[in-house]
């Protein structure tokens, strides 16, 4: 019986076809809510789609090349150092990165090194009462060398540690100069060169703008409200601009990030294309949890000694990073997503007939009414000799 019924249901499902049928409704209410919500969606096309976004336009990435070249000069005088002047070969390390440049601010330095023996720098896995307590050949995570199995005096203290053969004398880089060795860097400019290309479209262009003359170049400093297109940057005014503090910073170093944008419409003129600044650090520093915070880095400058033995200056590095990250897109007008938008909105506004619809038919006082105006239910019975309907008068 219940498989009888389920093949009726099923026949009449496939044997049914429903048609529209249009009811013109004379209501305010129904016809007030049908213009809100037609006049919703075409807000949404117009002035989302086709103003905001700009529908009408096939969009490309940006391909970018930076570089960049760091000017000014800092003197320092320490008793270890003497007198000294600073300059670009000292201070940027290495001479060209790729989209970044990095500025020492902050320096420990250990100089006239050369392998041999020496003591371990004191710590709580280096201090030693008797070779018992030194294992030979071991090395730790963070040893100077290799333990040669001997506990010997420290810098002709009291304190003992365990004999290393490494780089001598090992350094000791447990004071950082405060305030930072290099304080002069905030002073410090940087030229940044940008180029940009959208394959897509075939357009170029620099950071370097066609109006700008070589005159300008010498002086310009970048200022937001001033110059916004200077491409020469103090580095301080970078620091600043993100909400640091420079001096502060350039004791043990940090990260910074120099974001250029190039968001072009090519429908417009190309000197409408313009790149915009903006800066923010990127290594994030808690106040309350300051663990190994900054950046920094060890390098070497190799010598002869008057003997003829290999010997090196051995540098730990503080500094700040800057990284220039380049973004952009860049628009313009073709028919293809132009069509698509124009008739994913047409399509939207079907959706005021359907809401429309479920309202007056489900949730209006007078919905039986309408339903009643909405549907007609019609069979069509098989016409016999006698009921042929186009022979009636």
């Amino acid at each position: 019986m219940a498989c009888g019924s389920c093949c009726v249901e099923l026949t009449s499902c496939v044997f049914e076809y429903d048609t529209p049928r249009i009811v013109l409704i004379k209501s305010t209410k129904v016809g007030l809510m049908n213009r809100v919500v037609q006049l919703m969606i075409l807000a949404y096309v117009i002035g989302w789609v086709f103003v905001w976004e700009k529908g009408y336009q096939e969009f490309d990435s940006v391909v970018s090349s930076v570089t960049s070249k760091v000017k000014g000069i800092a003197v320092t005088n320490t008793s270890e150092l003497g007198l000294k002047v600073w300059d670009v070969a000292d201070y940027i390390v290495p001479a060209q990165e790729e989209n970044a440049f990095f500025v020492m601010t902050n320096v420990i330095i250990t100089q006239n090194q050369k392998q041999g023996l020496c003591p371990e720098f004191p710590d709580d896995t280096t201090r030693c009462k008797s070779d018992s307590d030194c294992v030979k050949g071991y090395v730790g995570t963070h040893s100077n060398g290799f333990q040669t199995g001997k506990c010997v005096a420290f810098d002709n203290s009291s304190e003992k540690t365990c004999q290393v053969f490494a780089w001598c004398p090992v350094e000791n880089d447990t004071a950082v100069p405060k305030p930072a060795f290099l304080k002069d860097a905030e002073n410090f400019t940087v030229l940044i060169k940008n180029n940009i290309w959208y394959p897509k479209f075939n357009f170029s262009k620099r950071n370097i703008l066609s109006n700008v003359s070589t005159a300008y170049l010498k002086q310009c400093v970048y200022n937001r409200f001033t110059d916004p297109f200077c491409p020469i940057f103090r580095l301080g005014s970078i620091v600043s601009e993100a909400g640091q503090d420079f001096q502060d910073m350039a004791v043990t170093g940090a990260v910074m990030g120099i974001q250029i944008r190039w968001d072009c419409n090519l429908d417009r003129r190309d000197s409408y294309c313009l790149p915009r600044y903006s800066f923010r650090r990127l290594d994030n520093r808690e106040i309350d949890h300051d663990v190994s915070p900054g950046y920094n880095f060890r390098f070497a400058k190799y010598f002869k000694g008057e003997t003829g033995v290999e010997m090196r200056t051995f540098i730990k590095a503080y500094g700040i990073r800057f990284d220039i990250l380049v973004f952009g897109t860049a628009g313009k007008f073709d028919i293809i997503p132009t069509m698509i938008n124009i008739g994913s909105g047409v399509a939207l506004l079907g959706v005021a007939t359907y809401l429309c619809d479920f309202i007056v038919l489900h949730i209006l006082q007078k919905r039986n009414y309408y339903r009643e105006k909405k549907y007609k239910y019609v069979e069509d019975y098989e016409l016999g000799p006698n009921n042929n309907y186009g022979s009636q008068p």
